[in-house]
Formats: C-alpha cells, structure tokens, sequence
C-alpha cells in the first residue's frame, strides 16, 4: 500500500497532503520506507537461505 492510497481518520484527507498532525505523523512514518536496519538483514538471509538451497540440490543431483 503507497502512502498515497491511505485516509486519515482525523481529517478524512489524504495522508500524503498531511493536512492535521495525525498526518503528518504517518506520513513522517511511511515516508521513511520502514524495515530500518532489519530490512537489509532479512533480504540477506532470504539471499543466503536461496543459495544453500541450490547447493543442496546441486550437491544431491550431482
């Protein structure tokens, strides 16, 4: 979901216009992409979880 697409239930306006300071708040929030030093780290392990696969499958067909 983009900020875009979210409505603020104080001001029933869009968020990404930040209208009051409920808005401004989340847009602070999702403006920022989320995840902070966790995203990188998962996207790293999901990386590392792909490739031992690959060589267990190789490693067993070879």
């Amino acid at each position: 979901m983009r900020r875009d697409d979210l409505a603020c239930a104080n001001c029933s306006g869009p968020v990404s216009e930040g209208r009051c300071s409920v808005c401004r708040a989340a847009r602070d929030q999702y403006g920022r992409g989320g995840g902070g030093f966790y995203a990188p780290l998962w996207l790293v392990l999901a990386i590392l979880a792909a490739l031992v696969c690959a060589l267990a499958l190789e490693a067993r067909f070879a």
